[in-house]
């Protein structure tokens, strides 16, 4: 199969064998791929990483094995997405570890995750994953919206982590790809969401969605520009100055939401934890199954951040466009 893996900065194209299974494995082609921003950041340096990146996609089962006829018939020819965690049972790990037996697979103390740790991904004609990870994409959700899924649960999971049932608005900053989301999953709950961007047609792209906006600069200078406060605050930047002005734009007693992930230090002062009493909430995966909810409703439509489609041969080309200024969601199409 046709693969492409990150080595030494480089995304370079390589073939290779068809994955082999393990008992509970299955099989999917990769039916289209998404381009993250953490796989940026993986070519640049994050988490020393050296393989198949890609941890966004939508495929179609092609093998289950050591499962039953029933189960086999459930999956076999299924378009899924995948949760990317893959966790102590179905590494064959006997005993589980401490958080697998608190139900917290997504920080398994042996885990390898899809693309981005230890687990080839989906910049692949195929990948590997463990049915337990598995979800149907319903019929009426295209490849287009399904192949949103992974970054849509990581947005659903503020609303598991944060009680926002009485909040009247909340903040967002950032502009890119996961701070679109973030903000669309935020007003299906909150009357009003702001995002703070500093690309016009990115905010475009928000309000068009019922997102307000506001313009920053994306530097120092914002600290002094930027007066509002908010009960709840999401920083999505990508960028280690967006910290800065989050804490700020926090109200006493306020939540702090970070998702940003980004390869380098984010030099910053805590006083204003301390002084306000702000909960920092660190927040990565979440719920695939109401992220497909909220596609399936028509809640959520994704497909407008859709830049380009690249085919997988091209993808080289793919992710040195992604990176262009401005630019939104590349996809790779197997």
């Amino acid at each position: 199969m046709l693969c492409f893996r990150i080595e030494n900065g480089k995304l370079k194209a390589t073939t290779k064998p068809l994955p082999k299974l393990r008992p509970g494995w299955t099989l999917v082609r990769v039916r289209l791929a998404g381009i993250c921003n953490t796989d940026v950041e993986l070519l640049h340096g994050y988490y020393n990483f050296r393989g198949v990146p890609g941890h966004e996609f939508v495929g179609t089962v092609e093998q289950l094995r050591g499962a039953s006829a029933a189960e086999k018939k459930k999956w076999v020819g299924r378009r899924v997405c995948g949760e990317i965690n893959i966790s102590c049972k179905a590494l064959g790990r006997h005993p589980v570890c401490v958080f697998c037996r608190r139900g917290l697979k997504t920080h398994c103390a042996y885990r390898t995750v899809l693309g981005i740790i230890g687990h080839p991904g989906a910049y692949a004609e195929y990948l590997t994953l463990p049915v337990e990870n598995l979800h149907a994409v319903p019929e009426e959700v295209s490849d287009e919206k399904a192949v949103f899924v992974e970054p849509l649960a990581a947005a659903c999971e503020i609303l598991e982590q944060v009680d926002v049932r009485r909040l009247r608005k909340a903040a967002v900053l950032g502009d890119g790809k996961l701070a679109q989301l973030i903000a669309r999953v935020l007003l299906t709950e909150i009357p009003r969401v702001v995002m703070y961007g500093k690309h016009e047609k990115k905010l475009a792209l928000a309000r068009r969605a019922g997102i307000a906006t506001k313009g920053v600069r994306g530097d120092a200078s914002d600290l002094k520009r930027v007066p509002e406060n908010f009960r709840l605050v999401v920083e999505a930047t990508g960028s280690p100055t967006g910290l800065a002005l989050a804490l700020q734009m926090t109200e006493p007693r306020g939540t702090l939401v970070l998702k940003s992930t980004f390869h380098g230090a984010a030099p910053v002062e805590t006083w204003p934890i301390v002084v306000k009493e702000i909960t920092v909430v660190g927040s990565r995966c979440g719920p695939f199954d109401k992220a497909l909810a909220l596609l399936r409703s028509g809640k959520i439509d994704p497909t407008p951040l859709i830049a380009r489609t690249f085919q997988l041969a091209d993808a080289e080309r793919a992710i040195a466009f992604t990176q262009q200024r401005g630019v939104m969601k590349v996809l790779l199409k197997a």
